[in-house]
């Protein structure tokens, strides 16, 4: 009994003290409008996204997340846009996000209304720049610069 519960303690050890693997995605519509999402738990604007899920990969996760938060379907992945990794991220957890340039299409509408207050999409000079949600003004600064980013 005594090993059980040894085996139990080092398992939730090695699952909690290890950061939570998410995406970020920066929707760019046929017109070249950037897609953003309001969220609901801080009113910012924030690139839409999410964790990844077990037995899921990143390009499924950045389709599915896409989906539940904009309504639009994913065209194609451009590019990888950077790995942001460091701890204090996210005010929630500490989270690895892999952020992504998506081309996408169709309607916007909030799907995940518990998650998400509004849907927008924004010319480049029109993003609220400097109140992003979490890091994704540097998300979206690395973006501008056209740099793939490991930080």
């Amino acid at each position: 009994m005594i090993q059980l519960w040894k085996f139990a303690q080092a398992a939730i050890a090695l699952i909690l003290r290890h950061p939570v693997t998410g995406t970020s995605i920066i929707p760019v519509m046929p017109d070249g409008r950037i897609v953003l999402i309001q969220r609901r738990d801080n009113g910012r604007w924030g690139f839409p996204g999410g964790m990844v899920n077990w037995g899921e990969d990143i390009p499924t996760t950045v389709e599915r997340e896409l989906e539940e938060e904009t309504g639009l379907k994913l065209v194609a992945i451009r590019r990888l846009v950077g790995i942001y990794s460091a701890p204090d991220r996210d005010p929630r957890f500490h989270s690895i996000c892999v952020v992504i340039e998506a081309e996408v299409d169709g309607s916007m509408t909030v799907q995940d209304t518990l998650e998400i207050k509004d849907v927008k999409a924004f010319a480049p000079s029109e993003i609220p720049a400097g109140s992003l949600s979490h890091d994704h003004d540097r998300q979206l600064q690395d973006y501008f610069n056209g740099l793939t980013t490991l930080a």
